[in-house]
Parts: structure tokens; sequence; C-alpha cells
């Protein structure tokens, strides 16, 4: 065993390397020329190995390609229908028709005041989820043919919520809004004002444009019952809550679960859809999802 040992040695010399050489070389020419008839079955398995894997992987690449030019003309059209305008127009062009719409609405539009001076009660989680609602608002209300204008009351610009909007939402320092220090009861007249609170007597009927709306802008986890509804009725405020009871009916689930406790921003869709179709059918399809345990009362007939 020792002198064959020897003698691979000695014959592991120059030669030895060149031959090494020359079988790398063989491999990597494998991997290059894709189809080419090499001399030995190793190298020709290897060549249909590497032909297999750029069709697998050539494949893939198309797949993608027609997803994202499928998800590009679904965009597109989403554009063009929520603002009835031509495909043709840019982008430059449609940011500014946004812009026209927000600033008129000002003005003109429905009033949606966001009360978040109960900001300072949330943990950091519950404000993350809060500050994700405000965008998602906000992005509705910018797609939406008639939007309303946004006040943002109560909102301190110092505070661990503003910082957490500016870490979550991009863009969130140019959006066109109000956002004031002042609480929404001292910036409008009382008479004005009308509290969204699933706690009241009072079902909506309807979406007055001489009236500002208010949500409170409260994520909370430990579900404390009657924050708003008692903070409406400190300040003689009107209160009305979504006319779910009148319109909607409860469905049977695993869990016997039912609310109607929505998100700031389901409750928004339920207002602009209404805004836009004066049907509450078709707002509280949009904004109270089947998980809430509730259905349109049509759809159990």
């Amino acid at each position: 065993v020792l002198q064959e040992q020897e003698v691979l040695r000695e014959d592991t010399g120059e030669y030895g390397m060149s031959e090494s050489f020359q079988l790398l070389q063989i491999d990597v020419e494998c991997e290059r020329q894709e189809g080419e008839t090499l001399p030995t079955g190793g190298a020709v398995l290897c060549s249909k190995n590497v032909q297999r894997k750029q069709r697998h992987w050539e494949k893939i690449v198309a797949a993608k390609k027609s997803k994202r030019k499928q998800e590009k003309e679904r965009r597109k059209a989403n554009r063009v229908e929520n603002l009835g305008i031509c495909p043709q127009h840019s982008k430059r062009f449609l940011r500014s028709l946004t812009k026209e719409r927000l600033l008129e609405a000002k003005h003109s539009g429905p009033r949606l005041c966001i009360d978040l001076s109960m900001s300072h009660h949330m943990s950091k989680k519950e404000l993350s989820r809060l500050a994700g609602q405000i965008r998602r608002l906000y992005g509705s209300n910018k797609k939406a043919t008639r939007p309303f204008w946004i006040c943002l009351t109560g909102f301190a610009t110092d505070g661990p919520l503003y910082e957490e909007c500016l870490r979550m939402n991009d863009g969130f320092s140019s959006y066109l809004l109000d956002i004031t220090e002042e609480d929404c009861f001292t910036l409008f007249p009382l008479e004005t004002l009308v509290y969204l609170t699933p706690d009241s007597e009072h079902a909506l009927e309807d979406v007055d444009l001489n009236k500002v709306y208010i949500l409170g802008g409260l994520v909370d986890e430990s579900v404390q019952k009657k924050v708003t509804f008692q903070k409406a009725r400190e300040h003689s405020v009107k209160t009305a809550r979504l006319p779910i009871q009148e319109y909607m009916v409860r469905c049977q689930n695993g869990k016997n679960y039912h609310s109607e406790i929505l998100a700031i921003n389901q409750v928004f869709d339920i207002l602009s859809t209404y805004s836009e179709t004066q049907s509450w059918p078709e707002a509280l399809k949009k904004g109270v999802s089947s998980r809430k345990g509730y259905v349109l009362q049509n759809a159990v007939e």
C-alpha cells in the first residue's frame, strides 16, 4: 500500500494538474454550450440538466412578466373607472386631478373629522394600527369621485402617533388634509357636529353637507365600551350610528360573534360609498365584512 501511494504521489505531478484542469474545463464548457454534443456521457447529462434548468427559469421569468403586465392593466382600468377619465392621461395629470378634487372638497364637499385626542390611552401596537387605518382612509378618499375634506383634530405633532404616521405612511407630511392640535368640539360649532358611534340610539339616515361627521380615532384592544358615546354626551353633541341593524341581520358563525365596531377606514368606506350611490345596502356591503357576523337582509332571503 505504501508503495502504491508513493507511485500516486510521483504520478500526480505536472501531468496530474494538467489533467485536473482539463476536466474542469470540460465542466465549464458544458455549462456554457447548451445543446452541444460532448464526447463523455457525464457531459451530455450535464448539458441536459442545464437545459432543463434554463427552460424552467425562462418559464418563471415569462410568468412574472405576464403577471406584471396584468397587474399594470388592472391598475390602469381601476384608475379609469374611479376617476371617469380617458386612459391616455399621464400620471402627472392624474395626480393634479386628484389634488384638484381634494381641494375642491375643502370648500364644497362633505366634511369628516377624526378625533385623535384619545391617542394617549393607546399602546404602541394600537397606535401603529391606527396609523395604518389613517393611511387606508386617506387612500380611499383620494380614489373617491366625491371626496370628503378630512381634518385630524387633537393631533399633537410632537406625539407618538404623529411619529408613527410618519414612519408607516409614505408622504404623510404632504397629505391634503387639515392637522390641528385643537379639539373638534372647539374647532366647529356644536350644532353642526354629529359623532358617529355604535352606541348611539339614532341611525344615520343621510350624509348632510352642512354637518361635520366625527369618527373616534381609537383602537382599543381592551374593548372599553361607550368611550366615544360618553365623550359626545359630555359636549352635548348629536350622535348617530350606521344603519347596520336596519339593513343587515346576524348570521350564524362558529364563534357566535357579532360586532358593529368598525375601524375608521371601514366606516369611511361606508360613508363614501353612500355619498356616491345613495344606497345604504351597497354602502354597508362595502364596509361591513362577514367576519363581523352581519349580512344584508336580501342575502338571507
